[in-house]
């Protein structure tokens, strides 16, 4: 099998596992029992945070763990929204993750606010003098990802933060995606909120953490015993927390290396499914794009029955977000981008990781061109 849907989800590092095993056994302790072995795990745990911040350029108490991206963007768009907001009007971009998406909508129906989508380009830019022109002296957020999770596209993310900014309005960015690529650092990208998901960076599922600028007042959306400096209430997974410091930390010390690596073999595949076959058109931004990321719609074939074919072939990669996985509906973001829905329904994603070896996207690139013939031959 050759995995290439590391945006879907990443194999677990065996640096993170080794670090979280003895908080799974004899570490088992809950962080805020005032006991020995409650202490052993509360220290844990804020060593995890100090690493985190360290990895992000923050202080300690700017990181709040979460169950993972999804919960680290609502906590986000809602906390900040409904915390202390300047007016009801939030701007955000139509090729977001559904959890940026729903909250939003949630924000509007509930609570009344108004919601600007930016329009995007054709290959997923947002332009930073569009953001300028949708800011009101009402709005109370924006929220535009770093990366996409479908094309890969990378924003011009300073220069949207300080627009954004120039304005008084906080800026927040889903960074599930950039995780493992791109620059983390908070004070670098102006950023006021920022959300990570560990098992795209080689933790496990079911922990995240979410940057949030110390002078933002945040509305928490869980309620009780006030865990995570209220901001996020409920027993830390203080072994998930110790795996995504880990997985973070040696993401941001091997980037150099490992996004040059990655770089180099997406576009050598890219370069070869174009070349070897004739249908093949490549998604989002040609050069701002992540290192390991390489989507392409085949019109006049059906992506499904393309994944299947490839499937067949030992290839493993998707049609797109792993979120909206069997939906019958055309990806959003390739209909924002001006593809139409019957050429979006064509989309297969490749999404290399760090693992990944030049045989593999040389073959996985030969079996495009095999199983992409082999559907269109059938008139799908």
């Amino acid at each position: 099998m050759i995995y290439l849907d590391n945006a879907a989800t990443t194999p677990v590092r065996r640096e993170a596992l080794e670090a979280m095993w003895p908080h799974l056994t004899g570490g088992f302790g809950n962080p805020s029992s005032h006991h020995q072995v409650g202490e052993a795990a509360a220290t844990a745990l804020r060593e995890a945070r100090t690493s985190v911040a360290r990895s992000l350029g923050c202080r300690p108490g700017e990181v709040t763990f979460t169950s993972g991206g999804t919960e680290s963007d609502n906590l986000a768009i809602k906390g900040i929204a409904l915390g202390a907001p300047r007016g009801r009007h939030l701007v955000t971009s139509p090729i977001e993750h559904e959890a940026v998406l729903e909250s939003c909508d949630y924000l509007r129906r509930l609570h009344g606010f108004e919601v600007t989508v930016l329009p995007v380009d054709a290959a997923g830019r947002v332009d930073p003098a569009g953001l300028a022109r949708a800011l009101r002296p009402d709005t109370t957020l924006v929220s535009v990802h770093y990366a996409n999770n479908e094309v890969g596209t990378v924003q011009p993310l300073a220069e949207l933060a300080l627009t954004t900014h120039a304005a008084g309005v906080p800026f927040h960015t889903d960074a599930v995606q950039a995780g493992g690529w791109l620059d983390l650092n908070v004070t670098r990208l102006g950023v006021d909120a920022l959300s990570l998901s560990g098992h795209k960076l080689g933790a496990p599922p079911g922990i995240g953490a979410v940057f949030l600028r110390g002078r933002l007042v945040i509305e928490p959306l869980l309620h009780g015993g006030g865990q995570e400096r209220g901001k996020r209430s409920g027993t830390e997974n203080v072994a998930g927390a110790v795996a995504l410091a880990v997985a973070l930390r040696l993401a941001v010390e091997e980037r150099a290396a490992s996004v040059s690596r990655t770089s180099t073999l997406r576009d050598e595949f890219i370069e070869t499914v174009l070349r070897e076959t004739p249908s093949a058109q490549l998604t989002g931004h040609p050069t701002e794009r992540l290192p390991g990321t390489a989507s392409f719609v085949f019109p006049g074939t059906s992506g499904e029955a393309v994944l299947l074919e490839l499937e067949q072939r030992g290839i493993v990669c998707s049609s797109g977000s792993a979120c909206a996985a069997g939906s019958s509906e055309p990806s959003h973001v390739l209909t924002a981008m001006g593809l139409s829905a019957d050429v979006a329904q064509t989309a297969v994603r490749f999404t290399l990781g760090a693992g990944t070896t030049a045989a593999e996207t040389a073959e996985a690139a030969a079996s495009v061109r095999v199983a992409v013939a082999a559907v269109a031959s059938l008139g799908t």
